[in-house]
């Protein structure tokens, strides 16, 4: 059976896009466009990984991974960051709801690959006491 991944994101041409991108490396696609959404998908699915978008219409990607990470239906699913850009604030709030990494947009599909490979098959996560990696030059702060 194939791994289930979970995208959050409210941009239609994004969600597309990656949806595509992960469908084409042989993963289920569950496609969420607000906070509403993810919540209730992540608990009916029980999606593999979640890819959640930072600037939702609803509530922020922190707020909703925070909810997710409070739920023990989905405490246990890694959250990655999907974002335009990144800042040291940032960071420090995504470490302390439990997000485990980030990707800038837009994804390369080598970096998209190698991230729901590394997180589907026994990934870190911030409780293994690791830093949030961060997958793009174009990091702000250290």
């Amino acid at each position: 059976m194939k791994k289930k991944i979970l995208i959050v994101e409210d941009n239609e041409d994004s969600l597309e896009i990656l949806g595509l991108r992960v469908t084409a490396i042989g993963y289920q696609v569950i496609k969420a466009r607000n906070s509403k959404e993810a919540i209730a998908f992540a608990e009916a699915e029980g999606p593999d990984l979640i890819f959640m978008d930072m600037e939702l219409p609803d509530a922020d990607g922190i707020k909703t991974t925070a909810t997710l990470k409070q739920n023990p239906k989905t405490s246990h699913i890694p959250v990655v960051a999907l974002t335009a850009w990144m800042c040291e604030l940032w960071r420090e709030k995504a470490l302390k709801v439990g997000i485990v990494s980030y990707l800038l947009k837009p994804v390369s599909p080598q970096t998209l690959k190698q991230t729901i490979e590394k997180f589907t098959n026994g990934s870190p996560s911030p409780a293994d006491n690791r830093p949030l990696e961060f997958s793009s030059p174009y990091w702000i702060g250290n």
